[in-house]
């Protein structure tokens, strides 16, 4: 008898045993695939959800960097402002996934008068001051505002006011505002989160730019990065290839709070992976041993007849590599299986089942690894026998 056809004959001769065994690395390779397709797309959505809609980070002259809070997309442009033409660079990034420019300017209603110059009309008395905002309608969730009433501007000479301007100047959808001797109409009320911004009007960028006279230019450019690119390190490769003429303000605390939560869901997923693959390893281990034992006289026999410790150790590993390879696809039928219930039963809702080699070649390597590991010791000691012991076992 062929070598091979042994070792098949020799696991299918005690099924309940090699079913054992099976499922022992099984459970093994389903944690650690069935935690990867979730927990990989958990990762991803946590990301997505926390960062959802409003830039990773502004850019701003670099001789504003000192100017205004660091909040993206919330602080004040300075009063150096950034050709658009650099926005359109900035665009062409790789791991860039959407840049947006806006005008930022202050006024003070009342005397009736604009200036993109924040540092001059922002001065005294800031009370009296009106934010004016310019930006494109689309891209108002990059600067985190939120419409809570009405429409976003569809127009020119639209606007949309902050739920604290509104009440201050006792204005609503449909009433009218004069800036700088021109009329708008309020189409919506918004609010930000942000005590300043929500006491200011949103109109579009190229209002603004015509209201000021600053054809072309911004204060600040609204970066957020593309799936999988980090926000930090996007960040860093903007300002070195702008070095003397553009900052990066990010919200560092924010971006590590984040990324130290997904550290943790990964971290929960692999203790649990490695728990599994213990529990695994064990069953392997005392199932492979109880094969041996119950085959003491048959490897006296064989050691009788002229095999070596090196063939009887290739015999019981080969079992355990075979038995591993079944648990595969067990293993991996078991996790899709478990995970496509969960994902059509939507007991976790917003994620969704993440597939890659990489998380397909994790389970072999781990079903692989257990058939060795488990096999190894049996297999030492059923080649260290001595034949004369062996043939006297009952």
């Amino acid at each position: 008898m062929k070598f091979r056809s042994l070792i098949l004959k020799n696991i299918f001769r005690n099924k309940s045993r090699s079913i054992l065994a099976v499922i022992g690395i099984a459970i093994g390779v389903a944690a650690v695939v069935g935690l990867g397709l979730i927990t990989d797309d958990l990762s991803e959505s946590a990301q997505n959800a926390l960062t959802a809609g409003a830039a990773d980070f502004s850019v701003v002259n670099s001789s504003n960097s000192g100017n205004g809070p660091s909040r993206a997309g919330g602080g004040f442009g300075g009063d150096q402002l950034i050709n658009q033409s650099t926005l359109g660079q900035i665009q062409q990034i790789s791991g860039v996934g959407s840049a947006v420019g806006v005008l930022r300017t202050s006024t003070n209603l009342g005397n009736n008068t604009t200036s993109s110059t924040n540092s001059s009309s922002f001065g005294a008395d800031f009370r009296s001051m009106t934010n004016i905002i310019g930006i494109g309608s689309s891209d108002l969730s990059m600067d985190d505002i939120v419409i809570t009433n009405g429409s976003a501007f569809s127009g020119a000479n639209q606007v949309i006011i902050g739920q604290s301007e509104a009440q201050t100047l006792n204005k609503t959808i449909g009433n009218t505002l004069t800036i700088s001797n021109k009329t708008f109409q309020i189409t919506g009320i918004y609010e930000t989160g942000n005590f300043m911004d929500d006491r200011g009007i949103v109109m579009s960028l190229s209002d603004l730019q015509n209201l000021t006279g600053d054809t072309g230019q911004v204060s600040l450019i609204l970066v957020k990065a593309s799936n999988g690119t980090d926000a930090s390190t996007l960040s860093s490769t903007i300002q070195q290839k702008y070095p003397n003429d553009l900052s990066t303000s990010t919200s560092l605390s924010g971006i590590n709070r984040m990324n130290n939560g997904l550290q943790v869901i990964s971290s929960g997923a692999w203790a649990v992976s490695l728990l599994a693959i213990l529990i695994g390893g064990i069953v392997v281990i005392v199932t492979m041993m109880k094969a041996v034992s119950e085959r003491t006289r048959e490897i006296g026999v064989l050691k009788a007849i002229g095999w070596t410790q090196r063939r009887i150790l290739a015999m019981i590993i080969g079992e355990s590599l075979v038995l591993a390879l079944i648990a595969i696809v067990v293993g991996l039928a078991i996790a899709v299986g478990i995970v496509e219930v969960i994902t059509i039963t939507h007991v976790l809702r917003g994620i969704t089942p993440s597939f890659s080699v990489w998380l397909i070649l994790k389970g072999i390597g781990v079903a692989l690894f257990l058939g060795i590991i488990g096999g190894i010791y049996p297999a030492y000691r059923a080649s260290r026998l001595s034949p004369t012991e062996a043939l006297r076992y009952e």
